[in-house]
């Protein structure tokens, strides 16, 4: 067989006719930039998170970054983020002008809360904990320390949309979180794309100006802003696919299913939590990230098989980009970080596929 990690072109092809009355319905109306099909998506991820307010935007990178600015992060201030995540989480707050500060990731490959502690200083402001791979965090915990000290909470939830902790969303338990719509996402356009969630007004009256140049309905330009609109034709595209957006959930938690069925009994793996193993936590699986012994062995075994896995973000924390000035050493996210292997997880896999993904994995280590 041969099974790509994630099948780009079929994003397109499985739905052709469909998209190109999209396109042409778009150009025949000249709707661009901000149109009805923008407001509309963002009314359906308001209603489907329960957060009161939606705002699209050019990417999930640029979410996070207005988020902090609205919220006050600025020069002399530290935000703690865990290191097991996207550059673009520190990058977003470096461009703030603020200092990020990376800690550990516990064995859920999420933040851990005791290293958040640890971190803490008199010049802190927030805490971004990273939903990672479909997942909540422990966030009782959290909030439990940014209440005890004082601190703000945003979550870069861009792989989370729909999971939920003790059925409360991501992006719903601080000041604001952000999804991103990259292709690959559980929710994808053919592009980049992001939205900002919040439930507090005054972050959405400030990010609604941030992202259009700081330009009111008026036309009148109040604060300085940015160019980051989620691109109408995106919005129709995303409008699109977020019709079986439940369907998608749940197929992909069903594979999540197959795979902890096909593979728990191997020891030489640490899998990601199944499905139902914590009643706290609504998964939506938006990578299935295993911890393997011989990992990079297993990566070209499996290749050598006709199978396509990731590393993500090529193998390396944020923190170990020293080029970036980090000097912290974080052990625990270090050997995540070596061990950690993606195996295909997407609309276009199949239960056969899958078995034989498992049939290899299982060969691997019992030669």
């Amino acid at each position: 067989m041969q099974i790509p990690f994630f099948n780009y072109q079929s994003l397109f092809k499985e739905h052709e006719e469909n998209f190109i009355e999209i396109f042409s319905d778009i150009g025949r109306r000249g709707a661009y930039i901000m149109q009805d099909d923008l407001s509309n998506f963002e009314s359906k991820i308001e209603k489907y998170t329960g957060i009161k307010h939606a705002i699209g935007v050019a990417n999930a990178t640029d979410a996070m970054q207005l988020l902090l600015k609205a919220g006050g992060v600025g020069v002399g201030d530290e935000v703690i983020f865990c290191s097991h995540t996207m550059v673009a989480t520190a990058s977003a707050i470096a461009f703030t002008g603020a200092t990020p500060i990376p800690v550990e990731a516990g064995s859920d490959h999420l933040i851990d809360p005791d290293s958040i502690i640890k971190a803490i200083t008199s010049r802190t402001k927030a805490i971004i904990p990273t939903q990672l791979n479909g997942r909540v965090a422990d966030m009782d915990k959290i909030l439990d320390i940014a209440q005890e000290y004082g601190l703000q909470i945003y979550e870069d939830s861009a792989q989370a949309l729909g999971a939920k902790y003790k059925d409360q969303c991501a992006g719903s338990f601080g000041l604001g979180g952000c999804i991103s719509f990259y292709p690959a996402k559980t929710l994808g356009c053919f592009g980049d794309g992001g939205i900002v969630l919040t439930n507090d007004d005054n972050i959405y009256n400030v990010i609604k100006l941030m992202r259009d140049h700081g330009r009111g309905e008026d036309g009148n330009v109040s604060i300085w802003g940015f160019n980051s609109r989620l691109d109408n034709l995106q919005a129709a595209i995303l409008n699109f696919f977020f019709q079986d957006y439940d369907k998608t959930v749940n197929r992909r938690r069903g594979v999540a299913d197959l795979y902890h069925e096909e593979l728990k009994d191997i020891n030489e793996l640490a899998l990601p939590p199944a499905t139902n193993s914590n009643n706290n936590h609504f998964d939506i699986y938006q990578n299935y990230e295993i911890e393997a012994e011989r990992r990079d062995e297993l990566k070209s075994f499996l290749s050598d098989n006709g199978i396509g896995t990731l590393i993500q973000w090529g193998g390396k924390a944020v923190h170990e980009f020293k080029d970036l000035g980090f000097t912290q050493s974080l052990p625990i996210t270090e050997k995540i970080m070596r061990d950690s292997l993606m195996l295909p997880l997407n609309m276009t896999v199949t239960d056969v596929e899958i078995k034989y993904i498992c049939k290899c994995v299982k060969g691997f280590y019992n030669d």
